[in-house]
């Protein structure tokens, strides 16, 4: 296994390429500037230049990995089109080429009520109106996915054990970055995980589980 992760140098996917050099799975991580590649990620990352955004630069980025992590979104900006072009288009294009070089499995972490329109998320730029039709192309490509919807994100760490769920069952809640890291990995590992939508929250009256069955027990 060999895995290329897009949104890289983001809060969420630095915790990725972290997880992912923890367990000795070779990484090479899309970013689009090398030096702010360096100072964010671990040494033993492959850093690659590309941007999601122009579709002729991520074949060569992809190179010979066999899985795909995305754990890009648009920034907070005054820019409408910004969740269209991130978390629609640059999702459309990762899927696209990672289907042209036979991608194994595809992760995608999107976010909890992706599925819910009238949601105040909504107001800035229809964000998780766009984040939806990404899903909905990575579904529809015949891939082999997984895709993470987590609650609301914190930087820091807790020990509150993870809630998994189906799709469209859990509406509020917040999980660690690392913990989102975690499940994204897990996924790859994990064959109960193949072609579901998996919501996650953490929270401190939760059972925790084994992580193979936490991905069974979501249909």
């Amino acid at each position: 296994m060999k895995a290329f992760v897009a949104g890289a140098t983001g809060q969420t996917g630095q915790r990725i390429v972290k997880e992912l050099v923890a367990k000795n799975i070779p990484v090479r991580a899309l970013v689009r500037n090398l030096e702010v590649g360096k100072e964010l990620l671990p040494a033993e990352a492959e850093l690659v230049l590309g941007d999601v955004l122009k579709p002729e630069t991520l074949a060569q980025a992809i190179g010979d990995s066999t899985v795909l992590l995305c754990a890009t979104g648009a920034k907070p900006s005054l820019d409408p089109t910004g969740p269209f072009q991130v978390d629609y288009q640059g999702t459309k294009n990762l899927v696209d080429v990672a289907k042209a070089k036979g991608i194994e499995h595809f992760v995608l972490v999107s976010s909890l009520c992706a599925s819910k329109f009238f949601h105040p998320l909504n107001l800035f730029w229809l964000i998780l109106y766009w984040k939806k039709q990404g899903e909905t192309y990575l579904m529809e490509s015949g891939l082999t996915y997984t895709i993470v919807r987590p609650g609301g994100l914190k930087n820091e760490d807790s020990s509150d054990p993870i809630v998994m769920s189906s799709a469209d069952t859990l509406f509020d809640g917040s999980i660690p970055r690392t913990k989102v890291a975690q499940v994204s990995v897990e996924s790859l590992l994990q064959s109960s995980s193949r072609n579901k939508i998996v919501e996650i929250v953490a929270r401190p009256d939760a059972v925790a589980m084994e992580w193979e069955q936490l991905f069974a027990s979501v249909s």
